[in-house]
């Protein structure tokens, strides 16, 4: 079994094209996925779009089916620009989540100097005035690292399945991920949901070792050892903004 800690922050792709939205002009990148079995439009956070293109399929095919499904990205956009946006900087008073619970940071107890708490946690800082998010985040992901893989172990010897290795990432674009060879990726930010969401994911990646795709099959296992889970997709898509 092996753990790992990586950096791999998500690369900007060259767009395919254009395409017309309400008044919108949106970026849009066509991705080959030799897995996927049919064509997928995905909203960016940055704004652009991105499709899919299964085994098989044609750009051009691509094209067409973004501009089949224009009436869904103008309902994303609006979803979007009608959520409240997360401050860029964190600041004393900043509330973030933490295992689910807003928590709000301050200054240490007795004025102590240089350093921040939120719940139950003490981060030090260089100069309490500045932006404390990459001091927080950091700490976080110190914290996701002790605490996330022990707890997808355990879910793995309850349901008789191997892992050949975890890995905790800074991904942009999904909680979670597993590999054909056992490998399960984990975002860091898991650790600022709640609980029972940490372990739909644990638990969706997991069934990923018996069904390496997500279809009816898979997600009659997932609700099978996770029949909640539909809770827990809900809380994810409502706070989808922790991954920007």
């Amino acid at each position: 079994m092996q753990f790992e800690f990586i950096f791999n922050p998500a690369r900007p792709s060259a767009a395919n094209g254009i395409l017309a939205v309400n008044g919108h002009r949106i970026p849009v990148t066509l991705i080959r996925h030799p897995r996927a079995r049919r064509y997928v439009l995905r909203l960016r956070p940055d704004g652009s779009a991105r499709v899919t293109i299964p085994r098989g399929g044609s750009a051009a095919e691509a094209r067409r089916f973004a501009e089949r499904n224009k009436d869904w990205l103008q309902r994303q956009l609006q979803r979007v620009a009608t959520r409240p946006s997360r401050p860029k900087e964190w600041l004393i008073g900043t509330e973030i989540l933490f295992h689910g619970e807003p928590v709000t940071l301050e200054a240490g107890v007795n004025g102590e100097s240089g350093t921040i708490r939120f719940g139950s946690e003490m981060v030090r800082v260089g100069d309490p005035a500045d932006d404390l998010r990459p001091a927080i985040e950091k700490h976080l992901w110190r914290l996701a690292m002790k605490e996330l893989p022990s707890r997808i172990l355990e879910f793995a010897t309850r349901h008789q399945l191997r892992v050949q290795r975890i890995t905790v990432r800074n991904q942009r674009s999904r909680w979670g991920s597993c590999s054909r060879r056992g490998t399960i990726s984990l975002n860091w930010r898991l650790i600022q949901t709640p609980p029972h969401v940490q372990d739909y994911i644990f638990l969706h990646e997991l069934c990923h070792l018996r069904e390496m795709n997500h279809s009816r099959r898979f997600w009659r296992e997932v609700e099978r050892v996770c029949p909640d889970f539909e809770t827990a997709e809900r809380w994810l898509k409502q706070h989808s903004s922790l991954l920007k």
